[in-house]
């Protein structure tokens, strides 16, 4: 883990469903600085991104007008080990130069706190950048609903994604903090809040 004297890195992490957003968007709102490496991963598979020729050449028909249709692509890998390998070989060292790219920009800028907002922290091994780790945990059952509800997955599909993110218990276990998600916005802001009281005194 990454130890700075000058800027505080926060990685922020958690599963599939758990809520990590909510926290982000707390996080952005009270004016800390957020890479967002899932919106980073929309960008890169735009018209024009840098991934779209790789993802073109290993499947063609998810590629249309020079985009990547994400929906495609997540069927067409989705229950798929050697499928998703290849994906990640071509996403995840772009998200990276973007990753440290943002940081640059953050200490070139006398930024004090700043978050990394990673679904995948710890199996990229992005929490060697971060300072501080927060995992966002939820029940399961929630965490189902919500990525069936927002991905039209069905039960099946949606136990696959989760599977390929580290489990839970692991998850939390590397966490510095834990944010429990799942009982009311009220209640996640609560911890937000005094979690962010706590780095702030600790600068």
């Amino acid at each position: 883990m990454r130890r700075s004297t000058e800027m505080i890195v926060l990685g922020l992490t958690g599963g599939m469903g758990a809520g990590k957003t909510t926290v982000a968007r707390f996080l952005r709102r009270a004016g800390w600085p957020v890479f967002d490496a899932d919106a980073a991963v929309h960008a890169l598979q735009a018209r024009g991104g840098k991934a779209v020729t790789a993802i073109a050449r290993r499947w063609p028909a998810v590629v249309r007008d020079h985009a990547v249709d994400r929906n495609a692509l997540r069927h067409a890998v989705i229950g798929h080990k050697e499928e998703i390998a290849a994906l990640e070989a071509i996403i995840h060292p772009l998200v990276r130069a973007e990753r440290r790219l943002f940081l640059r920009r953050m200490a070139r800028r006398g930024i004090r706190i700043c978050v990394l907002d990673i679904p995948l922290l710890f199996e990229t091994g992005a929490d060697r950048d971060c300072d501080v780790v927060i995992a966002v945990t939820a029940p399961l059952a929630v965490r189902l609903r919500r990525v069936m509800r927002r991905r039209s997955l069905s039960e099946t599909q949606a136990r696959h994604l989760l599977a390929r993110q580290m489990n839970e218990r692991e998850r939390n276990k590397r966490a510095d903090h834990v944010l429990r998600n799942g009982l009311s916005r009220g209640h996640t802001a609560q911890q937000v809040k005094r979690l962010m009281a706590s780095l702030e005194s600790a600068r």
